[in-house]
């Protein structure tokens, strides 16, 4: 079983919006996130058109908002890579009420009826978070928690969804796993000498 197409989108942005909106270390590097003015545009970028129908009119508070949703969605994703699967459920439960999701069909400009996790006036943060804490919320409580990771690669703590076969995924993309098997490459032949 793997997630549905909808949920697979949603579950995307909220890796974007975590790895784009919080501070760390991304592929060996200090990662810090974008602030003050830059961070609109940034959270317009990390967010798919198709994710989000919700009007996109970001603002300072929307962008704040947002910033604070991706930190709590961190933690979930922690929670899951260190086997903590009772705090990233609730970690999800306050994201579903803080957020005001709820379930609902809506049909937008004449496509099929859709299932949407946010309110018809919601506020595209507001929205964004209820989507996405509905998809955090489907896989950890639907047996595939152990599908959220965090990048196991030194100097990067980056998080992904693996939707991969075996479920054998540990690093959040091709760069990180490539650097850590050299890394290990090198290890090996300075111990051989």
């Amino acid at each position: 079983m793997m997630f549905d197409s909808h949920v697979a989108v949603l579950l995307d942005q909220a890796v974007s919006l975590v790895n784009t909106l919080t501070d760390g270390e991304a592929r060996g590097r200090p990662y810090t996130a974008p602030r003050g003015a830059e961070l609109p545009d940034a959270i317009d970028a990390a967010v798919s058109r198709t994710a989000s129908s919700l009007p996109r009119d970001i603002d300072a508070e929307q962008a704040e908002y947002l910033v604070g949703t991706a930190r709590r969605m961190r933690e979930v994703f922690q929670s899951m890579q260190d086997g903590r699967l009772d705090a990233a459920a609730a970690a999800v439960n306050d994201l579903l009420r803080d957020s005001g999701a709820r379930p609902r069909l809506d049909r937008v400009g004449g496509e099929p009826w859709q299932m949407h996790f946010h309110g018809a006036n919601d506020s595209f943060a507001a929205g964004s978070s209820a989507s996405c804490a509905t998809a955090l919320a489907l896989a950890v409580g639907g047996g595939l928690a152990g599908r959220l990771g965090v990048c196991r690669a030194d100097r990067c703590d980056r998080v992904y969804v693996d939707t991969s076969r075996n479920a054998a995924r540990q690093f959040c993309s091709t760069a990180c796993q490539n650097r850590t098997k050299a890394a290990a490459f090198r290890a090996r032949r300075d111990a051989d000498g």
